[in-house]
């Protein structure tokens, strides 16, 4: 939906025009509908049948600190252990054994957020994830107050086990007060998340994710049940994470035809192959810009990107490229290829 469905809609109330009003509403019910939310679609539909019978349910809670987060979207693939691991915390929340706040920490882009959504839509939860900005008060000893008034709305909730709350990038508040300029501010901080983590009940289900494990505060390690480590990522590992990666992809590129061997051969002589998060957005930028009248103009695009030259043929070879390869990656065709290879 648009500003302008909006402004259509005030401007044909305010013109008398019903069947214009009646129209844009109509419009707008079936955005809702398309965008996951048929009780509000269903809603503005019973108000323009004259039937208002129908009063909208919504499971969102008033977290002023928090915002709601879309699940839509696919999980990154991971590896072996960490996958398992995940599983376990999945069962742990399941059983309800009190085993109930956790803390991914590891590199950019190894999967985190996405791994506490897919977690949220495992247990088909509602996620809310913490908005640091609103926290964190330059006044003296208000971030502190404001870190108690988080806790105390999780502590308020009237069904903990419809939602996973996330702390996504918790360094925000959580580095070590050895390290901070100013350790009384910092010791307030880490006091009241401290307390806060301390008082929380078994049916909540808390996430912090974070980029910076070496600088946390210790004894905030020590409130989490669980530390997940997101960086094991064999070289191995990578490469089938790249191929499920272009899978996915693929599906929704069709023109672009599908060379798995030579796909993971550009990936294989990466002098660095990047965390799932940033190879995916390799991997979709070079079939997002390649020529869809070319069906593998996404290959040489992507090995443009990691590789980033094309025109030393006998470099390719040396690469372990077959002539039919190098034409893919080249534009230039087999015959010539051959020609100035044995010259």
């Amino acid at each position: 939906m648009q500003k302008k469905d909006i402004l259509n809609l005030i401007k044909f109330h305010a013109e008398h025009n019903e069947a214009g009003f009646r129209n844009e509403a109509y419009s707008i019910a079936r955005f809702f509908d398309q965008s996951g939310d048929p009780q509000l679609a269903e809603y503005i539909m019973a108000l323009l049948s004259g039937t208002n019978t129908f009063v909208p349910q919504s499971s969102d809670y008033d977290l002023p600190f928090f915002s709601k987060i879309s699940l839509v979207g696919d999980a990154l693939p991971l590896p072996t252990l960490i996958k398992n691991d995940v599983l376990g915390i999945i069962n742990s929340i399941s059983h309800n054994a009190g085993i109930n706040k956790f803390l991914f920490e590891g590199e950019p882009g190894t999967g985190k957020t996405e791994t506490v959504k897919q977690i949220a839509r495992i247990l088909e939860r509602d996620l809310y994830s913490i908005d640091f900005d609103s926290v964190i008060d330059s006044k003296l000893g208000q971030t502190s107050k404001n870190i108690a008034a988080v806790f105390q709305e999780i502590r308020a909730l009237p069904d903990p086990s419809k939602v996973v709350i996330s702390f996504d990038e918790i360094d925000a508040i959580a580095l070590d007060r050895v390290n901070s300029n100013d350790l009384r501010e910092m010791g307030r901080v880490t006091s009241s998340v401290l307390k806060g983590l301390d008082g929380l009940t078994d049916g909540v289900v808390l996430i912090a994710t974070t980029n910076l494990f070496g600088k946390f505060d210790k004894a905030l390690t020590r409130r989490f049940d669980s530390i997940i480590n997101f960086n094991r990522y064999s070289r191995d590992e990578l490469i089938d994470v790249a191929e499920s990666i272009l899978n996915e992809l693929l599906s929704k590129f069709t023109f672009a035809g599908r060379n798995k061997r030579l796909f993971r051969k550009i990936v294989a002589i990466m002098d660095h192959i990047p965390y799932p998060g940033d190879l995916k957005n390799i991997i979709k930028t070079s079939i997002a810009f390649s020529d869809s009248s070319s069906e593998y103009d996404y290959l040489r695009k992507f090995y443009e990107a990691v590789k980033s030259d094309t025109d030393d043929l006998k470099k390719l070879q040396d690469e372990g490229f077959s002539v039919r390869e190098i034409e893919i990656l080249t534009g230039v065709s087999k015959s010539q290829v051959s020609r100035e290879l044995k010259a």
